[in-house]
């Protein structure tokens, strides 16, 4: 039996490729803490997570002290007993980001392993439920873009076979948000699917307004209306608007996404797999989902979710954000609005090391027993 015998953790710094804002905040960089797992057979698997700016230093401290000594002398393939383990040494900092976030690092790494030992890509070790996934983009609908740049973006984003285009909502008035959405969709035509985003942002009272008018557009979703922590404004919500409600992104554990599909508080969960705490927790969301009959469609990092939206059968889209390509050599391809899993063994992500080098927070910390 091969045991974990060494833990790297390193942090990479990644500024985002294009302006980011939303209604409530700036992308400013991403900070990606890393870890790497190495086994008494020689084996090593790679594994992240990200903030958008804040808490990078807290993640790496969380692992460092807490949670990768633990991993010494372990059996990597037992994943769901580590993960439990570990979540359980966390018991007073969890549920929450920090926690997470340090876990997904862990997790994926040792999913990493588990597909390298086995020559099996993720997505089919995973469940291999579907080969592609429809995609769309998130990258030209800032919150700061003007409408005649929001329509050229979505116009190329058609005609380069994205099935659709996320527009950041949140202005100060809902007649520009209006004006702006109804800019793309006269644009784009009927056919091409335009997904909101809120980012949490509004009351539940102006939630539900500005849902009245955005019916007229007939858009895919309405994406964190609000606060994500007001389950009640989200069944309310529910409750007055035709348009599926989405949420996710900033829910931290699966027995809250129960929460939510048992108070039909959301019709699309948005579960990310480095928020929710790696792809041992993801997997879980997203068959508890299917069980609701309610579609995933994660939130960023394409580059994993690809993967674990094609071992699903309700996964509906992956979102396409790019912020991986400084530092990975692999590429995803937009082929008839879809994009494909890897078929590499392991994550099926290719890491540029000479690149990740000279993005390094800090000098690479190891731990070995």
């Amino acid at each position: 039996m091969a045991t974990i015998t060494r833990v790297e953790i390193l942090q990479v710094d990644l500024a985002p490729l294009v302006k980011r804002t939303d209604a409530i905040q700036a992308f400013i960089t991403q900070e990606t803490p890393m870890v790497r797992i190495t086994t008494s057979d020689g084996l090593t698997g790679t594994g992240y997570s990200y903030t958008i700016g804040t808490g990078g230093s807290s993640v790496v401290a969380l692992l460092r002290d807490h949670l990768a000594p633990r991993l010494l002398g372990r059996d990597p393939l037992q994943i769901e007993a580590i993960w439990k383990s570990l979540f359980f040494s966390t018991h007073a900092t969890a549920v929450g980001a920090i926690t997470a976030l340090a876990l997904a690092a862990i997790d994926t790494a040792l999913w990493d392993l588990r597909c390298l030992a086995a020559n099996r890509p993720l997505w089919l070790e995973a469940g291999g439920a579907q080969k592609s996934v429809p995609v769309y983009t998130t990258e030209g609908g800032w919150l700061h873009i003007e409408p005649q740049a929001l329509v050229d973006d979505a116009l190329a984003a058609k005609a380069g076979g994205f099935g659709g285009s996320k527009i950041k909502v949140g202005r100060p008035h809902v007649a520009e948000d209006m004006a702006r959405l109804g800019a793309v969709r006269q644009a784009v035509g009927p056919a091409f699917e335009i997904m909101v985003d809120a980012n949490q942002a509004f009351t539940v009272a102006e939630a539900i307004r500005r849902a009245r008018h955005y019916e007229a557009l007939d858009l895919a979703w309405f994406e964190e209306p609000l606060p994500a922590e007001d389950m009640d404004g989200h069944v309310r919500l529910s409750q007055s608007t035709s348009l599926p409600v989405a949420v996710g992104e900033s829910i931290y554990h699966p027995s809250h996404f129960r929460e939510y599909l048992q108070n039909r508080a959301c019709s699309i969960v948005q579960a990310d797999v480095a928020r929710i705490g790696g792809i041992t927790p993801w997997l879980k969301v997203a068959h508890l989902a299917e069980s609701f009959n309610v579609a995933i469609c994660p939130h960023f990092l394409m580059e994993l979710h690809v993967s674990l939206c094609a071992a699903v059968p309700n996964a509906a889209w992956v979102e396409w954000i790019p912020q991986l390509d400084p530092v990975a050599s692999s590429r995803l391809t937009v082929t008839n609005g879809k994009v494909s899993a890897p078929d590499e063994p392991g994550l099926g992500i290719t890491w540029d090391w000479q690149a990740i080098a000279k993005h390094q927070a800090f000098t690479p910390l190891v731990i070995t027993a």
